[in-house]
């Protein structure tokens, strides 16, 4: 899970990952992604290895709402 919260990070200050856990070890883990610095060529590899998104992120009445 470091691995995954690191590269949500990486994506830039507008991403923030929320990641749920109900016990404390799992916390420190999931915090110390925050320490996990991915280098550019590493992050290519992460986004190479991704499938694409395909459609839309909600149906037609949820994106009005987002859109405004």
């Amino acid at each position: 899970s470091q691995l995954a919260l690191a590269w949500v990070m990486a994506q830039g200050e507008h991403v923030v990952p929320i990641p749920g856990t109900k016990r404390v070890r799992y916390l420190e883990e999931n915090a110390a992604a925050a320490e996990i610095e991915l280098a550019p060529e590493e992050l290519t590899g992460i986004a190479d290895a991704l499938p694409e998104p395909e459609g839309e992120r909600y149906d037609a009445t949820g994106m009005r709402l987002v859109n405004g």
